[in-house]
């Protein structure tokens, strides 16, 4: 086998531990399986000409990145590129990843499909760009999966790894300030930013008491100073410091270097280093050791809505029917009277014509709607979650809960109120708009149930429900609307030997002939009312065509105000008579 070809150059193709201007962190393993891999090398990411293909190069896992040996073509821009790298004019690699695996704004997992030189680095720690695809209709699309990684670290020009100088330059045994301060994650970075730019300095005239003695060598000791005087070693300035508004330095403690290594040998044995610190803070004094460390964050990417259980509204919703009309007509013939029976002939008389009644109802729409608006300055300032996105969602779940609300029992507002959802069926209605409320619909439709006075136990109101169940006329196996007390106390009631009567609820609904029991929190706001036993395809609900739910958004320039409303014109009745039961207490 011949030898092994010496790569062009090499570099850091993207490093592990970075934060990225979006908060994001490559974790070490990210690229791990891609360890030995080929990739094409590219120039500034551009697919568009064969030409811009200037090589290859072979992927290398390391624990704190992916490292690149970069092999050039012998084309003319690969040439270019060879003189431009030489000559240190392009210092910089970054990569292209897609099929990203994140968790809590870290990189877990994903592929390289190439390396490119690129003009620069973007920033000396890492940059993620999302890229966005130009689709042939104008709309454009992020891609949360793709990214571009710019690492913004050096390539080296002689082919050889990195690793050989970093085994020189670092001392297990005798680190310096610099290696252990950049070792340290961001926010451990702050929490000993804070420690001496709050709490220590309040401490300061205690603190410099204390020390008085040995003063000069603990300056010998600070920050500023490292006895390894090898280039890339030193920090160039004192992180630990602050400076007035005249530039000065004003008088305070230093964090010693042996005060930084003390802290961090106690946060490795005792694998905490907010441990570490408290009990360096509490030995020099420090009693209020929480503002040391950073404010709460969210575990929601969203505030969460304090609201109803709201899991019945989608079945009300979709159990309806639904008509393409927004003007509902129903009619009936009262064919139970003694005077539409057939009759018996006796010959030689004569023969009799039957009557009975027509009774017929509309109901025409009404509208229903939600509005909100939000200043402009408050949407470009919430940068944490998309407002608007999170305002939509809010107004249509209150839409819908409402709806559902008024096919039950009406919205619950006074007649009188300006706001109130239209019920035909409440008394003092002057028209047939609306939304029929089946807990005050017309007894042809939904008959009224009041059990017993002495039904006061669970069996005893059971029984009398199965009874009532004689006048239900509807269609196919009903559903009991009721709420989570009532089904509560029926379930939980025992014989006299302890035994549940209904060991659950599907037991229950089998025995009062009912499909299905359904809990709904706002009929607690009804007195006396026990539940609603109805199959909704009874009920329509109708809508013309532009009547249906529609969302509007409008900018006022004058106040700088986006204004949004949600609207709906629907109407809904029982069409079929004496398809649901109402059942209350005395």
């Amino acid at each position: 086998m011949g030898e092994k070809a010496k790569p062009d150059f090499s570099g850091y193709a993207t490093k592990a531990g970075l934060v990225c201007s979006d908060g994001r962190t490559i974790m070490p393993d990210a690229f791990k399986h891609q360890d030995t891999e080929t990739v094409p090398l590219v120039w500034q990411h551009n697919h568009n000409e064969p030409s811009n293909v200037l090589g290859h190069a072979v992927l290398e896992h390391r624990d704190d990145g992916i490292y690149a040996y970069c092999y050039l073509n012998s084309t003319d821009q690969a040439k270019n590129a060879r003189t431009l790298v030489q000559h240190k004019d392009i210092k910089s690699l970054s990569i292209y990843a897609n099929g990203l695996t994140e968790k809590a704004k870290k990189t877990l997992h994903g592929f390289i499909r190439e390396v490119s030189l690129v003009l620069s680095g973007a920033n000396p720690g890492a940059l993620i760009d999302n890229i966005t695809l130009a689709h042939g209709d104008g709309e454009m699309v992020t891609l949360e999966d793709e990214a571009i990684i710019y690492t913004g670290l050096d390539i080296n020009t002689d082919g050889e790894s990195s690793d050989n100088e970093d085994e020189v330059e670092h001392s297990d045994t005798n680190p310096t300030i610099q290696e252990v301060y950049d070792s340290m994650t961001s926010e451990q970075k702050e929490v000993v930013h804070y420690m001496v730019g709050t709490a220590l300095s309040e401490r300061a005239d205690e603190l410099k008491q204390s020390s008085s003695g040995d003063k000069e060598s603990d300056k010998s000791e600070s920050l500023t100073h490292d006895d390894n005087e090898k280039e890339g070693r030193r920090m160039t300035r004192n992180v630990f410091e602050e400076q007035n508004n005249e530039g000065k330095k004003e008088e305070k403690h230093v964090l010693t270097h042996d005060a930084i290594k003390g802290i961090v040998q106690d946060a490795q044995k005792t694998g905490s280093l907010k441990a570490a610190v408290e009990a360096y803070a509490l030995k020099h004094g420090i009693d209020d050791i929480d503002i040391l460390f950073p404010d709460a964050r969210n575990v929601t990417s969203t505030p969460e809505f304090d609201q109803r259980r709201v899991e019945w509204v989608s079945g009300v919703i979709n159990g309806t029917r639904h008509s393409p009309f927004s003007r509902i007509k129903s009619i009936v013939a009262d064919i139970t009277v003694d005077t539409a029976r057939a009759l018996g002939y006796v010959k030689g008389t004569m023969k009799k014509e039957e009557f009975f009644g027509l009774v017929s109802r509309a109901t025409t729409p009404s509208t229903i709607y939600k509005k909100q608006q939000l200043d402009r300055d408050d949407i470009i300032d919430i940068v944490d979650f998309d407002v608007v996105a999170w305002l939509k969602s809010e107004m249509r779940v209150m839409l819908d809960e409402e709806i559902a609300r008024a096919v039950l029992i009406g919205d619950g507002r006074l007649i009188s109120d300006g706001d109130h959802i239209k019920d035909p069926g409440l008394t003092g209605a002057t028209d047939n708009a609306g939304i029929r409320s089946i807990l005050n619909e017309d007894d042809l439709y939904a008959a009224k149930v009041v059990l017993p006075a002495a039904a006061d136990t669970p069996p005893e109101q059971v029984d009398a429900i199965i009874q009532a169940m004689s006048d239900y006329k509807g269609s196919g196996s009903p559903t009991l609307y009721t709420t989570l007390p009532v089904l509560t106390s029926l379930l939980v009631f025992r014989d006299a030997q302890g035994h549940r009567l209904w060991r659950t609820q599907a037991e229950l609904a089998s025995e009062m002939g009912v499909s299905n029991i359904v809990t709904v929190e706002v009929m607690e706001t009804v007195p006396k009312l026990i539940g609603i036993i109805v199959n909704l395809k009874d009920y329509t609900i109708g809508a013309d065509k532009g009547g249906d739910v529609n969302f509007f958004d409008d900018f006022d320039i004058d106040y700088n105000q986006y204004k949004y409303l949600l609207e709906t014109r629907v109407s809904g009745a029982l069409t079929k008579i004496r398809s649901a039961l109402v059942v209350s207490t005395p």
